[in-house]
């Protein structure tokens, strides 16, 4: 398995084909603290939760990507969610990545080359996106910008995956995500804008399947 700290490291190496959105200015979102000296602070952080909430009770949900890059590289393709913990991103050819979570780990493949990269999930931003319920009490809110047409909720947590996080954007009426980006250590972020999205569907179980029979000194993680 490979040891890399996190899945971001590789991300910074193949950032085209892995998760994020539209650039979402995520210094420009209100820090909780300033919501705490607001008057409108427990507005703010309820309407966060319940916005959370909502996210988390979808249990399955797919649909179509398109994915920008940190230097305006565009990629697109479908992309599949069972929570907690799985998720699949098929890139469009002529891209040969393949991103697959099993609930375990978080494996990044290229079926051209044949060759796969594991990371654990726990130890990717993906794993907030992914749990069964996305809890906003845990310190795990770096910021939240509330506007008419769209809230931002940028999530991280240091001792997780070190200074990377995880930026949400929800339409305010519905809940319904829009889009996500992943910024990684360096500040730089690989942005995903999903849309035709299908909620209450029923995958294969082998839609996530990892396949660990092919992936060097991973026998321990096979089922």
């Amino acid at each position: 398995m490979n040891n890399s700290d996190s899945i971001l490291g590789r991300i910074s190496l193949t950032r085209r084909h892995l998760l994020g959105t539209l650039a979402v200015a995520t210094a420009s979102a209100i820090p909780i603290a300033a919501y705490a000296q607001a008057a409108s602070a427990a507005s703010g952080a309820g309407t966060a939760q319940a916005i959370a909430d909502h996210f988390s009770s979808v249990a399955t949900m797919q649909g179509e990507f398109v994915q920008f890059g940190p230097r305006g590289e565009q990629t697109g393709g479908k992309f599949y969610i069972q929570r907690p913990g799985k998720l699949r991103f098929n890139y469009d050819n002529p891209s040969p990545i393949r991103v697959i979570a099993d609930g375990k780990n978080v494996a990044v493949g290229n079926v051209k080359l044949k060759t796969w990269d594991l990371y654990p999930l726990s130890k990717t931003p993906l794993s907030l996106l992914l749990a069964q319920r996305i809890d906003l009490s845990a310190g795990s809110v770096k910021s939240v910008k509330q506007e008419s047409d769209l809230t931002t909720i940028a999530l991280g947590n240091n001792t997780v995956f070190g200074s990377s996080t995880i930026t949400m954007m929800f339409d305010p009426k519905t809940y319904d995500l829009r889009q996500w980006t992943i910024t990684d250590n360096q500040g730089k972020d690989t942005s995903v804008m999903v849309f035709n999205v299908k909620t209450g569907v029923q995958f294969d179980d082998k839609v996530f399947r990892v396949p660990y029979e092919v992936i060097p000194g991973t026998a321990a993680y096979r089922d």
